[in-house]
């Protein structure tokens, strides 16, 4: 019982439901289906035991046992530790360029609550939503010591397109407050669910599917498509890799490894090594953040970014990772200039090591 009072709870956006219901008529009908996860290491499935123990997959294969009629494809695209900033970046590629159906969006605890990642999320949204057929649902994980998350700053734009949010806070979080699971039982880290933890997540999503499903024959009408929350400088966001940029390269090298998979993602970037090496890129932008690896196997170089020969206001890059669960895609701003302009983005080795364990590796630029 407390389980499905928490499950009620969960849905702190109702949204307007005609999207997943028409997709439920299609699903129905017996259609060939994308359902696809778009999100941090919740969504790819950390801490789980295998790939079909995460929440994202229960989630699936509930479309696959609520219609069997129909054929679905699976469509996972979290990548650990990243932001909506990446998201916005890569919606196409790792996600809309397979049409999907539907789709679970989650990144509210890697964002930060401020008005940029609600900025970045927002464009990550316009680009699910705004085809006019995609259906969406917005997840809010939480910390689950103290609740903390963006959902405040996400759910205003859930809110905005009528999206349908389900957030942890309300649901497994209360849950652990008042008892009902041990938090031992469902986390190992008060961030990550643990098997029963995904279990449990999948629960408080398919629970809205469920009560969606059994409402489907009153019909809704879709609200009108909106002019933006935000600013939305991030609706067309950019990624520069070796395919699609020319920097002028001083000592920086190519790397010509072929990416082959979604968390393949040391690949197609830039490494070096020697204090001075530099890296040069010329982009039309109001926002601009670098992306880069961040490793636990030290030492490595460290590097500083200059935006438009403005060295008072360097960013320093550094290479060197002092958690101890493994290497990190850190994306890290270099420039806010609100309007839109010419730049000269400068990225030179400060710091080299003799004893080196790899070298600095420059995987992307990333701009609105």
């Amino acid at each position: 019982m407390k389980k499905e009072m928490a499950a009620q709870a969960a849905l702190v956006v109702r949204g307007n439901w005609s999207r997943i219901k028409k997709l439920m008529v299609r699903a129905q009908a017996g259609e060939d289906l994308h359902i696809g996860f778009l999100g941090g290491s919740i969504t790819q499935g950390s801490v789980a035991s295998a790939p079909e123990k995460c929440y994202a997959a229960r989630v699936y294969r509930w479309w696959e046992e609520t219609f069997p009629n129909s054929r679905f494809s699976y469509i996972n695209a979290g990548i650990g530790g990243t932001t909506s900033l990446f998201g916005a970046a890569r919606a196409w590629k790792d996600m809309m360029c397979y049409q999907p159906d539907f789709v679970v969006v989650d990144f509210t605890v890697n964002d930060e609550a401020t008005p940029i990642f609600q900025e970045t999320f927002e464009g990550v949204i316009r680009q699910l939503y705004g085809n006019g057929r995609t259906a969406v649902l917005i997840l809010n994980n939480a910390f689950y010591d103290d609740g903390r998350n963006a959902q405040e700053f996400h759910n205003e734009i859930a809110a905005h397109y009528q999206i349908p949010a389900v957030s942890v806070r309300e649901s497994m979080v209360a849950m652990l407050r008042d008892g009902t699971f041990p938090a031992a039982e469902i986390t190992s880290d008060f961030l990550h669910p643990n098997d029963k933890g995904h279990e449990l997540l999948s629960y408080m999503i398919t629970y809205q599917l469920d009560k969606i499903y059994a409402d489907l024959g009153n019909a809704e009408e879709e609200p009108e498509y909106p002019a933006a929350l935000t600013q939305n400088r991030f609706e067309d966001a950019k990624r520069y890799q070796i395919v699609n940029s020319r920097p002028e390269l001083k000592g920086f090298l190519v790397d010509p490894r072929e990416k082959t998979a979604l968390l393949d993602l040391y690949k197609n970037g830039w490494t070096a090594r020697r204090e001075g090496d530099c890296f040069t890129l010329d982009v039309e932008c109001s926002y601009l953040a670098v992306q880069y690896l961040r490793s636990i196997h030290k030492p490595r170089p460290v590097a500083e970014a200059v935006m438009d020969g403005d060295s008072a206001h360097a960013v320093i890059l550094d290479g060197n990772f002092d958690e101890d669960w493994g290497d990190c895609l850190a994306l890290t701003e270099v420039m806010d200039a609100k309007e839109r302009g010419s730049h000269r983005l400068t990225i030179t080795i400060k710091e080299e090591h003799p004893e080196e364990a790899g070298p600095f590796y420059l995987v992307s630029v990333i701009t609105d």
